[in-house]
């Protein structure tokens, strides 16, 4: 008799298992999954839509637009995207706040639909100018998206899944990117009457998302710290979570609400002011930019000629491309895997020494590929390395830090902080690679490597481990290394919580 539960038990556990699932699976296939889809299917009609934009100018004008100009409105549709990114990044945190995590990440696809209808009608009205349009709207919704989703999913999961859970960020932004790749050929949707149609599929990942997203539950951190909602939060941890272990974690998200009342949220400027936090931005700021500045986005951004330079021939540079997706694909599911029993130090820093070698050894390649037949493809396979070293690593784990780092009321300015600085390093990468390529020439990598070699020193030296912790033992071993003299700083008193909704 005393064993007779034990068949129902387990059924309720694996629902539970894929309640959170289907939750990792519905943020991220309108999250990341756009933004890694839509920063690569840019790449396959580079030649139609500078076609396409050279002869709306001749119909409008009579004159050819020179090349220049032509290359001049191109690198501006390819950089409005994040431009736009930037932009989202600012509207997130008081989206997050507002609306919630959830229900901000379904508003976000009203800009989808927008960048879609302009993306499809674009060619038929003659405008390049709503190419522009809609990729600087696509780029808001990635800002939003990738900002918002980490946030969403790390409150949603318990703490000895909550890393592998954040690392599914990086999993849905790889898997886009390939995605992207494989839809761009030119058998498929890459052909020069089809550009319209794949500028436009990035509505799909939308529709999944607005038919799957409403089913789930929202965050039960955001529930009970942000809205005071008690029942709903306890409600969103049972679909969660099943009946196990609720009561260790609810004791604990009320001891977080409890510790301290009537504050409101932090804005991202405050987070620069607060001693309490310095060590937290300064990690924030340094890895942040270490992820946009390594050289990685720049592959994917001009793969095609990175791949040139390295001697692959024109015709099978699109089916290379698609390899170096799947490379980070496999690696963000390798991280997602072994994080949790690694931890996060052991993956930056691994990941970024392992780049410093990939990409020293990719250099002296270019440098002798005119010596030695075979040195292109080492080339080619040192760009494979780099690619899987920085998927096991920075891909995925620099995404958890605002997550792990900041408390309840520093968490959204935290991220809008990571967002900004993610999406302008990023535009001022797309829009300086091309110089840096024609100067430095076979040197190209060289700045990449130094950052790689600065971003493992600081996170050996300056980033603690945060595997297996919660917040609040996150937050109580952050202030002891910000006031290293207790007598220096202020007695911890717990992580400060949400009581307003204002930003």
């Amino acid at each position: 008799m005393e064993n007779e539960p034990e068949p129902s038990l387990q059924p309720r556990t694996q629902i539970q298992g894929r309640v959170l699932l289907l939750t990792i699976c519905a943020a991220g296939i309108g999250g990341t999954f756009q933004f890694g889809y839509n920063l690569s299917i840019i790449n396959a009609p580079t030649l139609h839509i500078q076609e396409f934009t050279n002869q709306t100018w001749q119909a409008r004008t009579g004159q050819p637009l020179p090349d220049h100009l032509v290359l001049l409105i191109w690198s501006l549709i390819v950089s409005l995207y994040p431009l736009g990114g930037l932009f989202g990044a600012l509207l997130a945190g008081p989206l997050a706040i507002m609306l919630g995590r959830k229900k901000s990440l379904l508003v976000n696809n009203i800009f989808v639909v927008a960048a879609v209808i302009l993306f499809g009608f674009s060619h038929r009205a003659g405008s390049f100018e709503m190419i522009m349009l809609g990729r600087l709207l696509m780029g808001v919704s990635a800002g939003v998206s990738m900002n918002i989703q980490p946030m969403y999913l790390g409150e949603s999961a318990p703490k000895e899944l909550r890393g592998a859970v954040a690392m599914s960020s990086a999993i849905f932004t790889a898997l886009g990117i390939v995605m992207g790749q494989v839809v761009g050929l030119r058998e498929l949707l890459g052909g020069p009457q089809a550009w319209p149609l794949l500028l436009a599929s990035c509505l799909v990942p939308g529709v999944l998302q607005l038919a799957s997203l409403p089913l789930l539950p929202e965050s039960p951190r955001y529930l009970l710290i942000d809205r005071g909602d008690p029942e709903a939060c306890l409600a969103a941890l049972q679909r969660l979570r099943g009946t196990a272990d609720l009561a260790l974690e609810l004791a604990e998200l009320e001891e977080e609400r409890t510790a301290c009342q009537g504050l409101r949220a932090r804005r991202p400027w405050e987070l620069f002011q607060d001693g309490t936090l310095r060590r937290q931005v300064t990690s924030l700021v340094v890895l942040g930019s270490a992820m946009e500045l390594c050289g990685n986005d720049s592959i994917y951004t001009y793969a095609f000629s990175v791949f040139r330079e390295a001697g692959i021939p024109q015709e099978k540079v699109q089916y290379v491309v698609i390899g170096t997706g799947c490379c980070e694909l496999l690696m963000a599911f390798v991280g997602c895997v072994v994080i949790e029993k690694v931890g996060r130090r052991v993956l930056l820093i691994g990941g970024y020494c392992l780049m410093t070698c990939w990409g020293s050894i990719f250099t002296v390649a270019l440098c002798l590929q005119s010596s030695f037949h075979w040195m292109p493809y080492l080339a080619m396979s040192c760009i494979f390395a780099f690619i899987l070293s920085f998927g096991i690593g920075p891909a995925g784990v620099t995404g958890i830090l605002p997550t792990e780092l900041f408390d309840q009321t520093a968490r959204p300015a935290a991220y809008m902080v990571c967002g900004a600085l993610m999406w302008t390093m990023l535009f001022l990468v797309g829009l300086g690679y091309p110089f840096i390529m024609k100067g430095l020439s076979y040197f190209l990598f060289v700045p990449f490597l130094g950052v790689c070699v600065c971003a493992a020193i600081y996170t050996s030296v300056f980033l603690p481990e945060t595997k297996g912790k919660t917040f609040l033992e996150i937050s109580e071993e952050l202030h002891r290394l910000n006031f290293p003299r207790r007598s220096q700083g202020p007695t911890w008193r717990g992580p400060k919580v949400i009581q307003s909704t204002e930003l």
